[in-house]
């Protein structure tokens, strides 16, 4: 099994946000649940090392 890349995991995050955001009858526009804060900052973390690796991979900045 290969590991999937970088670019997929965060569409995967991406994807787990949203998905979140549909299904869970404790978060509102205004107010956000422990569980998704968790998949936020994955989210987060994920698009930043994604947005680095862009960045280094076409030199810019």
């Amino acid at each position: 099994m290969t590991k999937p890349s970088l670019h997929g995991r965060y569409m995967g995050a991406a994807a787990a946000v949203r998905e979140h955001d549909a299904s869970c009858a404790t978060c509102s526009r205004d107010r956000r649940c422990a569980a998704w804060r968790r998949l936020f900052d994955v989210l987060e973390r994920l698009q930043d090392a994604y947005l680095t690796h862009q960045r280094s991979t076409r030199g810019t900045s």
